[in-house]
């Protein structure tokens, strides 16, 4: 049986729709909602942006924000945790972070769930890259992998074959030191 494909709307109508809880993101003129976070993605999510906003945000060089919708290119998707360059945070005239990202993430972190499939946030985390984002991670807790992808679009993949080996980070958080190992942990401690 052939299913029809789902009418597409504007970013514009996407937008004014209520939030979803997953999020639901904008894709190709489709909604697609995001799968509910389990265990080990809600730990490593919430581990990473302890680690991040602890090297960057007492030097104002960066904040992370964990399900943060971030709109440009033609879409609007919620990462799983979007890495700003501190001047780069939108704020609203009274200094304060804005409500609204109408930007791409410096970095841009998603965290693999069961069921969710590989390709789609892989092309996620390509979109980001195509639009400027200085890096991208795609962390895959149950191989225990990390994917990095760069600005060129190559990708680095780093396993548990070299535990130690330091991950790549955008240059403005060259102060964060993680390995796999030291990610894989944050399952375990």
């Amino acid at each position: 049986m052939v299913q029809a494909r789902p009418q597409s709307i504007t970013l514009e109508t996407f937008l004014a729709l209520p939030e979803t809880k997953p999020a639901s993101e904008y894709i190709d003129g489709h909604i697609i909602q995001k799968p509910m976070p389990q265990g080990k993605h809600s730990t490593v999510q919430r581990d990473f942006t302890m680690t991040v906003e602890v090297a960057l945000k007492p030097g104002c060089i960066g904040r992370a924000f964990p399900e943060l919708r971030c709109t440009f290119g033609g879409r609007s998707i919620v990462p799983d945790v979007s890495v700003f360059i501190w001047s780069h945070i939108p704020r609203d005239v009274d200094g304060t972070i804005a409500n609204q990202f109408a930007i791409l993430p410096d970095w841009v972190v998603e965290i693999l769930s069961p069921d969710q499939s590989h390709t789609k946030v892989t092309k996620n985390i390509l979109h980001c890259l195509k639009h400027g984002t200085q890096l991208g991670w795609l962390i895959d807790p149950d191989e225990q992998t990390i994917f990095v992808y760069n600005p060129d679009r190559s990708l680095h993949v780093f396993d548990l074959e070299s535990p130690n080996d330091r991950l790549p980070v955008p240059e403005f958080a060259s102060d964060i030191n993680l390995t796999v190992q030291t990610v894989m942990n944050w399952l375990i401690e």
